[in-house]
């Protein structure tokens, strides 16, 4: 028994390195708004604003070097209802030829360029200027590598390069290609040499096409360090060997490819259109591709826009539309920015309400001077609604004022912008509880039925954060409104009695084994609050006005110079910069953004799994292992093995964490069979 033990405890052991990752977040990429006219009419033929195109929807393919981008959506209807007729939706794609990224190709005699397109929010590379053959670009970059002889160099969709041997003298390194730990080719280049003599170009069967390039990697120099010998490799371009190929009539969700013409620039193009109708209702998400959908208003006025929701773990840019100044003629271009114009700026679709603008007056013969005081970021006040219809019924506290701060949602405190509370929490989604169950609320907040009387209608809530407690309360679900809404006050930002949370209980009833209470509608800020001051910096911003009140706002301007330099990312303030294209001062473009993070599972690098590891079968337990009876257990500690049910229409994914507890049950069950043999 002992043996099993111990062979219970190593699992144990072994399976604690295993992390377990979080359920990922998402990050929506939207296109401008469009609305009609007329309040209160749904009337697209009032829309008018009728298309969305790579400058303005960050989720399209869009080259700010060489101003280049794909795609187009265009809506053609004259319908005056809310509906879209089949075929009224149009997509268009395409083809461009563009630089690579690494300015080197640029000097050679041939293939110093490459075609892309866009297509459906993805970049790909047509094969032989045909765009019903696409191949996935997988990288395009100027980095540099530095490698030893054996390090092998990830590229991405199971390619790698691997230096072999590396010849200081010659100059030269021998270079092999492979892909998923498979053989694909290798080469001895010379890094003296011509650049195509230092450049590697792999070419393959793609898509039924004879010689593809599908791999380009340059080779910049190789030298002797203190240790090993080295090579630098600086220009990679890569895209896939396994091709989407399209035709005519394929269906991606609600479009039909219609058209596809291969040739160069100006010709080679794909076209889709819709084959059925689109009602925009209110307050829906209708998914027209796999990965784009149309956004609608919760309004009796017609307002919508496009959008891209992403979840694969990354760091995504979420930019806003292009300038291109020209102070050629009047000395000065005034570029300026809003959440109508920049997808990173909170926009409440809704109630049609924003906060953010960001204004910079680019003045100079080059185009490229933002003087001090010229660039000014002004943010105001707004009121809104909960999420949670039931409290507009409410007499008081029926809205809530909210401000954008630098792309961030922000409760202003007695509406007063200098003291900001970070949004948390605001839904209406319904959560079913039973006593004991513990919901995370965010920021360390935590609510916990303690008793439910489904006799009385009464539940008896507990808050807390960071595991300590703040209050408790008992509702009653059959009064009124404000009798079943918990609101929690505290100190925030030196103002006393701020409610920072709201719950309200929905209703109690007896489940066939336990009594259960349903929340819904939850509202949540910080208690920590961000105070702000006349003359704080931020970045190149200083704060230069703050007015309270219903209209009160943050206004600040830039406290130094910014030269829009050519290939350059200039930070206005943190989390927000400038991205300059490397151009002509004649064609100077730039535009705001900001970056977002979905967090995934951490892969550590480092990790090193020896394959010759050998179990051995004969494993000696010394029964002289004591166990100390006398061992303290904590009986405070609370494994809370509950989880909350959410009553929503739509199915959530399974809570990461029950993977480790079946393989932790097959472990054992194999240390067990292992320990009777």
């Amino acid at each position: 028994m002992k043996g099993f033990i111990a062979i219970a405890i190593a699992a144990l052991m072994v399976l604690s390195f295993v992390s377990v990752a979080s359920a990922a977040d998402t990050i929506e990429i939207r296109s401008p708004v469009m609305a009609g006219n007329l309040a209160g009419e749904r009337d697209l033929s009032n829309v008018t604003l009728n298309s969305t195109t790579f400058t303005d929807f960050a989720a399209f393919f869009y080259d700010i070097d060489d101003g280049i981008g794909s795609e187009k959506i265009d809506i053609i209807t004259a319908s005056t209802t809310d509906k879209i007729p089949e075929g009224d939706l149009i997509y268009t794609s395409n083809l461009q030829t563009v630089s690579f990224s690494y300015e080197g190709w640029a000097d050679s005699p041939v293939d110093n360029t490459f075609d892309k397109i866009g297509f459906l929010a993805e970049e790909y590379v047509p094969i032989d200027e045909d765009p019903s053959i696409l191949s996935k670009l997988i990288l395009d970059d100027d980095e540099k590598y530095t490698m030893r002889v054996g390090q092998t160099l990830d590229l991405g969709d199971g390619f790698a390069i691997t230096p072999k041997q590396i010849d200081v003298d010659g100059n030269k390194v021998w270079l092999e290609l492979t892909k998923d730990g498979k053989f694909l080719d290798d080469d001895v280049f010379n890094a003296e040499n011509s650049l195509d003599n230092s450049s590697w170009d792999y070419d393959t069967t793609v898509g039924g096409e004879d010689d593809i390039v599908i791999m380009r990697v340059h080779v910049n120099e190789v030298f002797q360090g203190q240790v090993d010998s080295l090579a630098i490799i600086e220009g990679m371009w890569l895209i896939s060997d396994e091709a989407m190929e399209l035709e005519t009539d394929d269906e991606f969700g609600k479009f039909e490819i219609t058209s596809l013409t291969a040739g160069p620039v100006g010709t080679g193009q794909i076209v889709m259109k819709t084959t059925e109708d689109i009602t925009l209702s209110k307050d829906s998400s209708i998914e027209i591709t796999e990965d784009i959908m149309i956004k609608t208003a919760d309004s009796n006025d017609l307002r919508f826009y496009f959008a891209k929701e992403i979840s694969e773990p990354g760091t995504y840019e979420i930019r806003g539309t292009v300038a291109t100044p020209d102070a050629s003629i009047t000395g000065i271009s005034t570029e300026s920015w809003t959440a109508a114009s920049f997808a990173g700026f909170y926009y409440d679709i809704d109630e049609d309400i924003s906060s953010e603008t960001l204004t910079a007056i680019v003045e100079g013969a080059t185009n490229r001077t933002i003087a001090e005081g010229n660039l000014t970021y002004v943010s105001q006040l707004q009121s809104v609604s909960y999420t949670y219809e039931g409290w507009a019924d409410s007499p008081v506290d029926n809205s809530f004022d909210k401000i954008g701060f630098f792309a961030e949602e922000y409760v202003p405190i007695d509406q007063d912008p200098s003291i900001l509370s970070k949004l948390i929490l605001d839904d209406d989604e319904k959560y079913t509880m039973r006593v004991g169950q513990t919901l995370d609320l965010g920021d360390g907040f935590a609510i916990t039925p303690k008793q439910i009387d489904v006799d009385g209608n009464k539940v008896w809530l507990e808050l807390t954060k960071d595991g300590k407690f703040l209050d408790d309360d008992v509702f009653d679900t059959t009064g009124n409104m404000v009798n079943s809404s918990w609101d929690y006050g505290t100190t925030v930002g030196g103002e006393d009695d701020i409610v920072i949370m709201r719950v309200h209980v929905n209703e109690v009833f007896q489940g066939q084994v336990d009594s259960l209470a349903i929340l819904e509608g939850m509202w949540l800020i910080s208690d920590e609050a961000m105070e702000i001051e006349d003359d704080d910096e931020f970045g190149k911003l200083e704060v230069t006005g703050i007015t309270t009140g219903p209209t009160g706002a943050i206004t600040m301007d830039s406290t130094e110079s910014i030269t829009l330099t050519a290939d350059s990312t200039k930070e206005i303030a943190e989390g927000m910069s400038f991205k300059v294209a490397d151009s002509a001062n004649s064609e100077v473009r730039f535009y705001p953004f900001i970056e977002k993070t979905i967090a995934g599972a951490v892969v550590d690098d480092d990790v090193v799994v020896d394959d010759d590891v050998v179990v051995d079968d004969d494993v000696v337990v010394d029964d002289d292992v004591v166990v100390d009876d006398d061992e303290v257990v904590d009986d405070d500690v609370v494994v809370d093995d509950d989880e909350v049910v959410d009553d929503g229409d739509e199915e959530d994914p399974g809570v990461p964490g029950f993977e480790a507890v079946f393989a932790i049950a097959g472990l054992l069950a194999v240390a067990y069979f292992v320990r009777r043999n």
